[in-house]
């Protein structure tokens, strides 16, 4: 018997549009193939550690602003539970601090995840065919690829919204 291409999905969580269109897709592709998934939220501390280390945050505004991110952290993947819920999925959440790329492969390891799918920035109509956007976000993305010892699927599909509706 062949094994299926993939039954446990982690989706990477950062709050941004293209990171919920994953989790969207991560929540149809679960329910039509049956697998398990699982949400990750990481609150980079790493980078809030770098800001503070550098003077361009005191440590009380770096301890602030790591509040207010798992705040926002567990806002998101209880929106995502209930997304999940309402298609009848089963959707493990989990908020991790640290280095957001290695706490996600970490995160993905532990789980036994086939898949993992990361939310993709779509480059506007008017831009050129090959400009290149490089930022924090793009970088990790590109750990999280060089990294995973699964694979990893980029989501660029604006129109899950709709999909999502009508499934």
């Amino acid at each position: 018997m062949i094994k299926p291409l993939f039954q446990k999905i982690v989706v990477a969580v950062n709050g941004s549009e293209s990171s919920i269109h994953a989790a969207m897709y991560g929540i149809l592709l679960s329910k039509q193939y049956k697998c398990e998934l699982k949400a990750i939220y990481v609150v980079d501390t790493s980078t809030l550690r770098q800001l503070t280390m550098s003077k361009i945050f005191i440590q009380e505004e770096s301890i602030d602003y790591e509040k207010c991110l798992e705040r926002d952290g567990n806002r998101y993947l209880s929106y995502l539970e209930n997304l999940a819920k309402e298609k009848d999925v089963k959707i493990k959440t989990e908020l991790k601090k640290g280095a957001v790329w290695s706490e996600l492969i970490k995160a993905a390891d532990d789980f036994g995840a086939d898949l993992i799918l990361v939310g993709g920035r779509e480059q506007p109509k008017d831009a050129p065919r090959n400009s290149i956007r490089y930022d924090k976000v793009s970088t990790t993305k590109s750990e999280i690829i060089g990294s995973a010892s699964c694979n990893v699927l980029v989501v660029k599909m604006p129109e899950i919204e709709k999909l999502f509706k009508i499934a």
